[in-house]
Order: structure tokens, then C-alpha cells, then sequence
């Protein structure tokens, strides 16, 4: 960075927010032209140098021209904050890794307001910054770019991934919405979910809360044998996470094909090989490569085990059953509140996608799971409610489930309680 000086001898000023903005836009203008795009898209430890002596240099200028003094440290943070937006990710690098490393997930609202989730926590709180729309903009290309997606009114909903770097190895998943499909539309709407950092494991798990040591045993051994597993909850209750813990147990050497979409499963083995869908290009004659796709592939590659992130509709469902049914053993996840709404669910979405009988669905399902695990939020807590064993005859043609393990409501916050109903 470099060193940020003014000459004039008028008294500190505070700047407006107009002001503000203007020698800030005016400074990034002056080292667009001064810099090519290659040098500030990656720039070396030397061109960081040269950038911050230039805009050094640029932010003093276009004070000093509007008769404006700020005090050398807040002089120095505003370059800093320039620097952030050209040569990093704007605001974001102030809530990423190295600066924080406590975050899971980062929203902004389309009114302007920036939220972030901390890591254990299930709700939201306010981020105390309050990034400029051109700030937005500006990182929305940096981020979509080198992805080569676009976001505008004829796409208005674009899914991106946060790049991974040496400081956050994990990276993340993007969703953005155009302000055309997100009032009031003073910026775009984007949410950021942050993966670990490293790989997740079991101990964590126990030590937050989510779930007993005895029950983390019970998935061992599941794991271990390889055993059908499907993991099921709602929104943010940790699915993916406590999937990524339990592929911790997978015997050493095991060839494991992991078909995601996006790429969210840190597996900590060589053995594994990844399988990411992908959307169909917009303007262009290329085909979506499904997580369907993904599976069918999969069953040609000799895989011990399959591990397949969310399951959203009935095209990937059923080239799941069918693999899991031939032979495959793998574990999924799904959005459902209990494991009767997953099969009900399963043999709703499979049933329309694919054109089959509930009855069928219903079947295929229990031929192809062996254990249903079910996370839920529980007084603000992440905890696994209950472990089953999925029976392979229906009864009155549905799905019939066996507990395992249960978690006693009402157990103290601090000290929660389950029990033993059943053996693997």
C-alpha cells in the first residue's frame, strides 16, 4: 500500500456521502486507465505496490481539488478500501478469510442492507457495512467474469461460485437476482454461502451439540458398511454439513464419485473423483449437464461409493434409486421436515418428473435407502432428531420406518438428550 499524503493546510473535513463516492469513482476511473485488466484481475506482490502508490497519489489529487482534508489515518483507510475494490472483492474481503473466519453465510438485501450468519448460529445479523450500489456492481463483475455469466435483465437469476483461494480454501456458493426481479431494486439481491475451510469433522459435530457420540458411532458403523444412507431437513439445518462429517468414515483407499451441483463436499482422500452439473449457457446450443447426468456417469466409473449433494428433483431421485438399487452404495441429501414428508416428497417429484406411480416410486425408495437421518433446528440449535432404519416392505403400500435413535424435546438447551430405540 502506499503512503497517503495531503498538503492542504484547511482543517479535516468529513466527507459526504456524495463526496465520498465521487473521489472514490473518480480514483478507480484514474487507475482503470493507468492499469490493464490483466494486472488488476491478478495482479503480483509488485503491480499490488505500484497500484497502491498510484492510488495513493489519485485519492490525494481529487481531495485536494475539491478543497477537501481528511486526517492521514482516515485518508489511509479510504485507499485501502479503493484498493479492496480494485485489486480484491470490495466489501466482501472484509467479511472473508483472512479477516473473518467465523462467518457460514453473507446476504445482501436488494434495499442495501448486508447481513452475515455467524458459524454455529441460525439467524442473521446486521454486518455494520453499507456497500455503495456502483461497489456492487463493480464486485458482481469481478465475481461473474471469469465465470463468463452475466447478470441482467434477460438473466436475472445467476448462480456462481466464490473462488477458492490460499486464505478460504472452501470457497462458496453465489445467488444473485437482478433488481428487476428483486424490489425495491436499489441493488441486486445476493447471498453467499461460505463451505469450511477444511474438512468437517464428526468431532465438531458432537462437541456443537448436533447430535450424541453413541449416535455419531451408529453412522460410523452405517458408513463404514456401506450402507444407503439419506440425510433429510429443511433449509440451513446443516444437511450438507453433516454429510461432509460423516464421509470422514469411508475406509481409506475407497474410490468415491461425488456428483454436486455446485461443489460443496470437502472430502479429506485422494480417491476422490468429483462430478459438478452445470446449467445451460445462455445464447448458446450447450446442454445442461445434469446431477441425473452426473449419476448415470457415475455408475460407468467403478465407484465403492456414491456421494451425491441435494436432491432437487425427480430426474436426479431416480437415476439415484436406480444406481443405489443396482448394486451402489452412497448417501444424498434432501430437503424434507421428517422422513415421512422425504418419501412422501420423493413420490411426489418423481411421480410428475418422471411419469411413474407413486406406488413404484414408493417401492423403489425403500429398495434403494437403508438409514434416514433427520436434522432439524431445535430451540435455535442445529440437532439430529432421528435416526432410522428404512424397512424394505411396505406397509398399506408406504414407506416404513423403524427408529433408531430419538431426541427428547424438552432436554435442557445446554445439555441435550436422546435415546436409544432400536440397533443398526
Amino acid at each position: 500500500m502506499g503512503f497517503f499524503t495531503t498538503f492542504s493546510s484547511q482543517p479535516e473535513a468529513v466527507l459526504s456521502a456524495s463526496d465520498r463516492n465521487g473521489v472514490i469513482n473518480e480514483v478507480i476511473d484514474q487507475i482503470n486507465r493507468s492499469f490493464k485488466a490483466e494486472v488488476l484481475t491478478a495482479p503480483s506482490d509488485e503491480d499490488r505496490q505500484k497500484v497502491g502508490d498510484q492510488v495513493a497519489i489519485s485519492l490525494s489529487n481529487a481531495l485536494r481539488v475539491r478543497g477537501l482534508r481528511l486526517a492521514i489515518p482516515e485518508e489511509q483507510a479510504l485507499g485501502a478500501e479503493i484498493c479492496r475494490r480494485l485489486l480484491g472483492l470490495g466489501f466482501l474481503d472484509l467479511l472473508l478469510p483472512p479477516a473473518r473466519t467465523d462467518l457460514s453465510e453473507i446476504v445482501l438485501y436488494s434495499n442495501g442492507l448486508l447481513q452475515v450468519m455467524r458459524k454455529g448460529q441460525v439467524r442473521f445479523e446486521d454486518a455494520g457495512i453499507t456497500p455503495e450500489p456502483g461497489e456492487v456492481w463493480r464486485l458482481i463483475d469481478r465475481l461473474l467474469g471469469p465465470q463468463h455469466k452475466v447478470l441482467n435483465e434477460t438473466n436475472p437469476s445467476v448462480n456462481a461460485k466464490l473462488p477458492r483461494t490460499p486464505a478460504n480454501p472452501g470457497g462458496g456458493r453465489i445467488k444473485i437476482l437482478h433488481p428487476c426481479i428483486a424490489p425495491p431494486g436499489d441493488v441486486p439481491s445476493m447471498n453467499i454461502r461460505l463451505y469450511e475451510q477444511k474438512p468437517v469433522l464428526p468431532q465438531w459435530l458432537v462437541e456443537r451439540g448436533a447430535l450424541s457420540a453413541e449416535m455419531m458411532d451408529t453412522l460410523r458403523q452405517a458408513m463404514e458398511s456401506g450402507q444407503r444412507i439419506l440425510i433429510c431437513g429443511e433449509t440451513r439445518t446443516g444437511k450438507t454439513t453433516l454429510l461432509s462429517a460423516l464421509c470422514n468414515f469411508l475406509p481409506k483407499g475407497w474410490r468415491v464419485v461425488k456428483i454436486e451441483d455446485p461443489e460443496e463436499i470437502w472430502i479429506d482422500s485422494k480417491t476422490v473423483q468429483t462430478i459438478e452439473a452445470r446449467p445451460q449457457a445462455i445464447g448458446t446450443e450447450v446442454r445442461p449437464y445434469t446431477l441425473a447426468d452426473g449419476v448415470d456417469d457415475a455408475m460407468r466409473m467403478s465407484p465403492d461409493y456414491l456421494v451425491v449433494g441435494e436432491v432437487r428433483d425427480g430426474h436426479a431421485a431416480s437415476a439415484l434409486f436406480r444406481a443405489l438399487m443396482s448394486g451402489h452404495s452412497g448417501a444424498c441429501t434432501f430437503h424434507a421436515a421428517s422422513p415421512r414428508d422425504a418419501a412422501k416428497r420423493l413420490q411426489n417429484i418423481v411421480g410428475m418428473d418422471m411419469n411413474t406411480s407413486e406406488g413404484y416410486v414408493a417401492q423403489m425408495f425403500a429398495m434403494a435407502m437403508d438409514v434416514i437421518v433427520q436434522i432439524s433446528i431445535e430451540d435455535e440449535v442445529r440437532r439430529i432428531t432421528t435416526i432410522s432404519k428404512i424397512n424394505k416392505e411396505l406397509k398399506g403400500g408406504n414407506v416404513w420406518f423403524d427408529a433408531l435413535w430419538n431426541f427428547k424435546k424438552g432436554s435442557p438447551v445446554d445439555r441435550p438428550e436422546w435415546e436409544k430405540v432400536g440397533e443398526l
